[in-house]
């Protein structure tokens, strides 16, 4: 991959540079758009959104950790008519290249909210977050099941025929490896790897925990080396591109997932205390180039 240029084609998309925000942080990116230039990079990933509105968790949302940040969000959203009449357009004047994240608790809403996206013309990429408890299998989530994995992922695919799809995977599993090749056996586009970490946090004084749900997503610096690893594996698994998140906070660590075998990066939470860096890292990639890969696999497709 060493000397080929930043832009990258995933499905029948071309984007203008290897570097997203990645979904949660950014909200619906238009939030950002007096912080960062939108339109420097290759896409931004919306939160996710469901087929009906969400008001999300009760109670506390966010807490730093000592190198990251648990969130219990509840996937706080507009739902998908409002998002798709207001939000999505604000995104794209604002300069944003919208990669659109969708999730849902159980597949009759996941088979509603493919029909709303299908139905709108302004959106052709979608990140299918499969992160999300699936109510019907006692919470359990949809991606950690390579057999629910692939079901949800096919019908996205029919669903949304011609638009490109990105798998975005959970890490709370024994073989992320696994689900990537499900993933990708389904007709995913590319993979995102990873989602946040489980954790859980106890207040001080240790007499409660944090969250009215006790557990929570671990986000930040802590979780690049897992993130790292299932990269490493996933790229040397499958042949689509693997999009690299979790934990970036520098150049340096955007050029470790390429090295591992990522074709991109998203951005996530340290635009909370550095929202140049998404920025930094396109201009890095545009000045010396994307870095070579170690034996992956998977190879990223020019545009």
């Amino acid at each position: 991959m060493k000397g080929r240029g930043v832009k990258l084609s995933i499905g029948s998309t071309v984007f203008r540079n290897r570097v997203f925000l990645a979904s949660g942080p950014a909200g619906y990116g238009t939030e950002y758009a007096d912080f960062i230039r939108l339109d420097r990079l290759g896409g931004v990933v919306t939160k996710t959104i469901t087929l009906r509105p969400r008001a999300g968790n009760l109670g506390r949302r966010l807490w730093e950790t000592n190198a990251g940040l648990l969130n219990s969000i509840g996937l706080e959203n507009v739902g998908a008519k409002a998002f798709f009449a207001e939000k999505l357009s604000a995104l794209a004047a604002a300069g944003g290249r919208p990669v659109v994240s969708l999730g849902a608790e159980d597949w009759d809403d996941y088979c509603g909210l493919l029909d709303a996206a299908s139905a709108c013309t302004a959106a052709d990429v979608f990140e299918i977050n499969l992160s999300c408890p699936n109510v019907e299998r006692g919470g359990m989530a949809v991606g950690s099941d390579c057999g629910l994995l692939g079901k949800y992922v096919r019908r996205a695919v029919e669903t949304l025929e011609g638009k490109t799809i990105i798998a975005k995977l959970t890490p709370n599993v024994s073989d992320v490896a696994a689900l990537a090749a499900a993933a990708a056996e389904a007709g995913a586009h590319a993979l995102t790897a990873i989602n946040t970490v489980v954790g859980a946090e106890l207040c001080p004084g240790l007499r409660a925990p944090v969250f009215r749900r006790v557990r929570a997503g671990l986000s930040g610096p802590a979780i690049l080396p897992v993130a790292l690893d299932a990269v490493w594996k996933i790229a040397r698994a499958v042949d689509i591109p693997v999009i690299g998140a979790g934990g970036i906070s520098s150049v340096e660590d955007a050029e470790k997932f390429f090295a591992a075998g990522a074709s991109a990066v998203q951005v996530g939470t340290a635009i909370f205390y550095d929202p140049g860096l998404p920025e930094r890292i396109a201009a890095a990639l545009a000045k010396k180039g994307v870095p070579g890969v170690i034996g992956a696999k998977s190879q990223s497709r020019e545009g």
